[in-house]
């Protein structure tokens, strides 16, 4: 964001997103545009509204997939809609894809293997896939068959030297953990999308939440039916918190208009934790 947004420039996100995102967009004068995502929809991107978000103040197109914090994984069919309009309007794509082999239900497709001529700076890194959260580890790849880029690639290239290198031992462990048994994955992976299916069950059967089922990532984004009690998700994540000591983030943190309305959690601790958090925000509900 540092290199490519100077003040006044727009930056289209999906709603809701990764919260510092919008932070980076702002800090370096641009702004912050989420287009709409449909919950009824595996939360997938509602391209009209992604349209009619692009001005001639556009720069870039941000695609988080797998989604956090909505677990939505977008298909190939979806990734090549976005392309032809990233495309139309010129548009740089930035695409994060930490979460690439954390899925369950389907295959990710990574949005370089499909933007032919459709300029992508691709991101992943080590946290998630390899465990190695802490290390600060990531990678950045540039898909740029017509040679657009290169100002934006040098200009990160300085930036990165400016501000953060990674440490000669964690690159060392990064080779090892690619060129290493990938066999972990899959257990991994068959580990959360248990505890996400036992969780969902949970979820679903507390009256005033619902859930859409997530497809990748490791949190559920539940939505809450808000009543008299709570003016805001905000207000409902401070209850629970201080009434039964669970704690969760409020949807509106993701952005305050898609995100509005819900909280996320996570699945990854064991089923008996799982199943206690789950009895207290039954419990929570219920008062």
């Amino acid at each position: 964001m540092g290199a490519l947004v100077d003040p006044g420039d727009e930056v289209l996100l999906p709603g809701p997103t990764y919260p510092p995102y919008i932070s980076f967009v702002k800090f370096f004068g641009g702004t912050p545009v989420t287009y709409r995502t449909l919950e009824d929809n595996a939360w997938l991107p509602d391209l009209d509204d992604l349209r009619r978000k692009i001005t001639d103040k556009t720069r870039a197109l941000v695609i988080v997939n797998s989604n956090n914090p909505t677990g939505s994984l977008y298909d190939e069919k979806t990734l090549k809609q976005m392309l032809e309009i990233a495309a139309e309007h010129e548009l740089v794509v930035t695409s994060d894809e930490i979460y690439d082999r954390l899925v369950y239900d389907s295959r990710f497709a990574s949005t370089a293997s499909l933007a032919k001529d459709v300029p992508v700076v691709g991101m992943n890194g080590f946290s998630k896939t390899y465990i190695m959260t802490g290390w600060r580890l990531g990678q950045i790849y540039f898909h740029d068959s017509t040679e657009v880029l290169g100002e934006l690639k040098e200009a990160i290239a300085k930036e990165s030297r400016i501000r953060v290198w990674a440490s000669t031992p964690a690159q060392h462990a990064a080779i090892r953990a690619l060129r290493g048994s990938q066999s972990h994955i899959e257990r991994m992976v068959r580990t959360l999308k248990r505890r996400r299916d036992h969780f969902l069950r949970r979820i679903r059967a507390i009256e005033g939440l619902s859930c859409t089922t997530p497809k990748g990532v490791f949190y559920l984004f539940p939505k809450i039916a808000l009543g008299e009690r709570w003016r805001s998700d905000k207000d409902f994540a401070v209850d629970l918190v201080k009434t039964v000591g669970v704690l969760v983030v409020n949807g509106s943190g993701f952005d305050e208009v898609h995100g509005a309305g819900h909280f996320r959690t996570v699945f990854l601790p064991p089923l008996e934790v799982i199943d206690e958090a789950s009895d207290r925000i039954e419990r929570f509900m219920r008062s």
